[in-house]
């Protein structure tokens, strides 16, 4: 099974300030390649080479983003997958650790891009948040690129977020 659990995704938020209004975000994220911490990956039987799994990778950035003003520094992701032969679709969430303490949370469905080797394609979507970040809300596309030279995956993402109005 394809290991390319889109940790990305994640997404690596971008830029802002505060509002109860939508804010655009939009970056670069990168982090090293790493072995998944857990993986599970299970033989469907009905053509050769599909298969069905469950991943979970802890991650680190290198290249981060800032979200309010606080940089991501990374986290970890839990998903699962269905690969059959050189095609790939998977969903999970993931667990986005901040500078501040505080932590972020999103759910993402990913795809292989057609005819772009090691590159997935995909919607997110903030699922919470605590501390500055509770009530988080947002959604928007990224596409992930498995760089084997440099050994780093790069996710390039865009969409909005809209956080409560501060009381």
């Amino acid at each position: 099974m394809k290991q390319r659990m889109i940790w990305v995704v994640m997404l690596g938020l971008a830029l802002a300030s505060t509002s109860a209004a939508q804010t655009k975000i939009s970056g670069t994220l990168s982090s090293p390649s790493t072995k998944p911490d857990a993986e599970y990956s299970i033989d469907v039987g009905d053509v050769a080479g599909h298969t069905l799994g469950l991943v979970k990778y802890t991650f680190t950035y290198t290249h981060t983003m800032q979200i309010e003003g606080v940089a991501m520094k990374g986290g970890y992701l839990v998903a699962t997958g269905d690969g059959r032969g050189t095609r790939f679709h998977g969903n999970g969430y993931e667990v986005i650790n901040m500078a501040n303490g505080d932590k972020i949370y999103l759910r993402y469905s990913a795809t292989d891009k057609v005819g772009k080797p090691d590159t997935t394609v995909g919607t997110w979507s903030f699922t919470g948040g605590t501390g500055k970040y509770k009530g988080i809300a947002g959604k928007g596309t990224f596409e992930q690129k498995d760089l084997a030279a440099s050994g780093n995956t790069v996710v390039e993402m865009e969409g909005e977020y809209t956080l409560p109005a501060k009381k």
